[in-house]
């Protein structure tokens, strides 16, 4: 008798994933050196500023989510189904890369922690041994089954828990008073941002395993929002707490800050370790699924699309992500990475804002079960175009030079859907709207 595929429902597929891969790297490693070089209110408006993106990103995936059927490939497949085989293969081939690179930045800042931990130094050479060593690591556990590494997720979860109790708890003294203004030599607010907004950019390793789950319709809006706003909650209180218990020098030049103020060292280190691997792990599990999906509609080679086992697992995908993963970790700078990875999910959110934006005008059967003003997408659209622009302008016009060439490529190759795409839709209600003007 041939076994039934896993599923996932709302906590394990959508909330776990998500939670996990936003409370990860930066959260230990980096947020108190944002709060140090911005004071208070520059980290609160960096962090604000980074949800206005996730924020209106989640309601816009949401509201397409519950509006047609979501298959395998996540905002992927989102941005194909709305906007056509050509933009949403550009977007789907930039959001593959991103969390590819991700997986990087999250062994990177394992790697990190774990060297100091054993007082060994954490130079790249180190970096690249241990990180070429933590990165098989994460894809043996794939390999396993996609069950066992969401299973691992739960420990976890516990583990970060644990941790953020101790630091809650800290018996350290405060410090003379709230660091509420940058310092005179401090960082500037693009190289804060760019620095911070991968910590946002996990909400969507939810949506990535839309394929697998039992009711992708209900789980992505309730795990997709509900990960987010607790992550949001868990920035800003953790930011309030750096500037009101440690020294500016402190924040700005200690890496392990959580650890010296946690009531127990231990549980903080274990919370970093846990919530870093379980980061990388989160999106080794949606890279793979992306690139299959973008394989299955022929935008990518076709090997790609085979799957594995009863669940269609994409090891052969895998093993790309793996690569492109293991080039960030030779690459060794955890800053570096962190604002590539910017570039390319800035540039991915705004096309998901985008895509539901004009599905909401132009799709004359756009129904969706949850309903959100069009404002709230174009204003997260417009959001994303003015980041990338203040976040490195030369990156963004290189990004878009990129981006403007996949889709030349794939558009001379004539892609599309049997079913169609909004530019249907957009092209009826132009002709529509001239008609009514005679």
């Amino acid at each position: 008798m041939a076994q039934k595929s896993t599923k996932f429902g709302t906590f394990g597929g959508v909330f776990t994933p998500s939670i996990l891969t936003i409370l990860g790297v930066i959260m230990y490693l980096r947020l108190p050196w944002v709060i140090g070089n911005g004071g208070l209110w520059v980290g609160l408006g960096v962090i604000a500023a980074a949800h206005l993106i996730s924020v209106s990103t989640g309601l816009s995936i949401s509201s397409i989510a519950t509006d047609k059927k979501v298959g395998a490939g996540g905002p992927y497949y989102i941005v194909s189904r709305s906007l056509g085989l050509p933009i949403g293969g550009t977007l789907g081939l930039a959001l593959f890369v991103g969390l590819s690179f991700s997986i990087s930045l999250y062994v990177i800042g394992f790697c990190d922690s774990f060297l100091r931990f054993w007082d060994l130094e954490p130079s790249i050479d180190n970096i690249r041994i241990y990180g070429t060593g933590t990165i098989i690591a994460l894809t043996a556990v794939m390999l396993i089954s996609t069950s066992f590494a969401i299973k691992t997720q739960y420990v976890i979860m516990a583990l970060i828990g644990a941790s953020l109790l101790s630091i809650l708890f800290s018996p350290a003294p405060t410090s003379a008073g709230f660091h509420l203004h940058a310092p005179a030599d401090g960082a500037s607010v693009a190289e804060l941002f760019g620095i911070f907004f991968p910590a946002v950019t996990g909400f969507t390793a939810g949506v990535n395993m839309s394929g697998d789950l039992r009711d992708p319709k209900k789980s992505i809006p309730i795990g997709t929002m509900a990960a987010i706003g607790a992550g949001m909650v868990i920035y800003v209180g953790l930011a309030v707490f750096l500037a009101w218990k440690v020294p500016v020098e402190a924040l700005r030049n200690d890496n392990t800050v959580f650890v010296d103020l946690a009531a127990v060292p231990l549980a903080v280190v274990g919370g970093i370790w846990g919530a870093t691997l379980s980061s990388g792990l989160g999106s080794i599990m949606g890279a793979p699924r992306i690139l299959q999906a973008l394989a299955a509609d022929r935008v990518m080679p076709a090997f790609l699309a085979k799957g594995h086992g009863k669940d269609n697992e994409p090891r052969r995908a895998l093993v790309v992500a793996f690569l492109i993963g293991e080039a960030g970790i030779l690459i060794g700078e955890l800053d570096v990475i962190a604002r590539v990875v910017s570039i390319f999910f800035i540039a991915t959110y705004g096309f998901l804002n985008l895509s539901c934006a004009i599905e909401s005008w132009a799709s004359t059967d756009f129904r969706p079960e949850f309903r959100i003003p069009r404002t709230v997408s174009v204003i997260g659209a417009l959001a994303c175009v003015l980041m990338m622009i203040q976040l490195d302008i030369a990156a963004t016009a290189a990004a878009t030079v990129l981006f403007v060439g996949l889709f030349a490529t794939l558009k001379r190759r004539e892609l599309a859907l049997e079913s169609g795409d909004t530019w249907e839709g957009v092209w009826s209600s132009l002709v529509r709207w001239g008609l009514e003007q005679l």
